[in-house]
């Protein structure tokens, strides 16, 4: 028999093996691996060191937290896409990861097509932010001094793509007013110039801003949600101050590569709902300033694609270009 007759009938063989429900009656049987976009101390890692730790218990399996920062996001999406599609590597997928980066750029990814959907984790709202010395202390005000000042006030993202990229940009077309871009690698210096006087606005994730805003270091002027924040219930939104348009949930969720067996893929949805619905970990979630949302695989799905068409409606309007 020759080598390729052989390599075939022994991928017959693996597919098979998959196929029977033995294959996984055992998921999972060792270390499940969630893979961070992001580094190590931010909202993303912080949420999934939460939510690995309550799903080992469940599993009775370790689920161990790894990092791959880079390309905001990319990198990581891409090493799980690559990955057996046995359900022990998984990736904390977020807004910018799986719908304004596909929107705004072309990738090695597709993040319908590449990925299965295990469930939604929660989502943190984004606030607009000052520098202190802005002399604004509303969005109105805000809009008033931009129009005031064209072209002279400029607003830190955590890199183009990113939430407070896509959330100043609807800010502005909403408004009709104008900001310079100021892209960072990440939303932590970002923060540090906008503190420092640097840049004036920024858009950042609540789980970001509440440290400096409680420390006096950036003064929070709206949220731009569909709705105030439990963690801090007397900041109106962009809408109620009669800013509309402006709705940037920061969400995650957890992802697994294409072609997952949907028996493994709801056997760790079930684990992370279940997870989820423990109060501790809805406490401790919540003070990273993220509220807890569930979703079964499907329903992420149809999520999913709603939010590729959202964001790409958002680019052609802005006219947003990649770098």
């Amino acid at each position: 028999m020759r080598f390729t007759q052989r390599l075939f009938l022994g991928s017959l063989a693996v597919a098979a093996a998959m196929a029977s429900p033995g294959a996984w009656s055992a998921f999972p049987d060792k270390r499940i691996t969630l893979v961070v976009p992001t580094a190590a101390g931010g909202a993303n890692d912080a949420i999934a060191r939460v939510v690995a730790q309550a799903m080992s218990s469940i599993l009775k399996q370790t689920v161990v937290v790894d990092n791959k920062a880079g390309a905001n996001g990319a990198i990581a999406s891409e090493f799980v896409m690559r990955a057996p599609p046995d359900g022990y590597t998984l990736l904390l997928g977020y807004v910018a990861t799986h719908a304004m980066n596909p929107a705004l750029q072309r990738l090695r990814y597709d993040p319908i097509k590449d990925f299965v959907p295990v469930g939604m984790v929660g989502s943190s709202a984004t606030v607009m932010v000052l520098n202190p010395g802005v002399k604004a202390n509303d969005a109105k005000a805000v809009v008033a001094l931009l129009k005031a000042t064209p072209s002279k006030v400029s607003y830190a993202s955590a890199g183009n793509g990113t939430a407070p990229h896509f959330a100043a940009e609807m800010f502005k077309l909403s408004t009709g007013t104008d900001m310079l871009h100021v892209p960072y690698k990440g939303s932590a210096p970002a923060i540090n110039d906008t503190i420092a006087g640097q840049t004036q606005v920024m858009f950042p994730s609540l789980f970001t801003a509440i440290p400096y805003v409680k420390g006096g270091k950036l003064k929070v002027v709206g949220v731009a949600g569909s709705k105030r924040s439990a963690l801090m219930p007397n900041v109106p939104t962009l809408k109620e101050q009669g800013i509309n348009d402006v709705d940037v949930s920061q969400w995650y969720g957890i992802f697994a590569p294409a072609n997952t067996p949907m028996p493994i893929v709801e056997a760790l949805n079930k684990a992370l709902n279940q997870a989820l619905a423990e109060k501790s970990v809805v406490q401790r979630l919540e003070g990273q300033g993220a509220e807890v949302a569930t979703m079964t695989p499907s329903q992420m799905q149809v999520f999913m694609q709603q939010e590729q068409v959202k964001w790409k409606a958002v680019v052609q309007a802005a006219k947003l270009k990649a770098d």
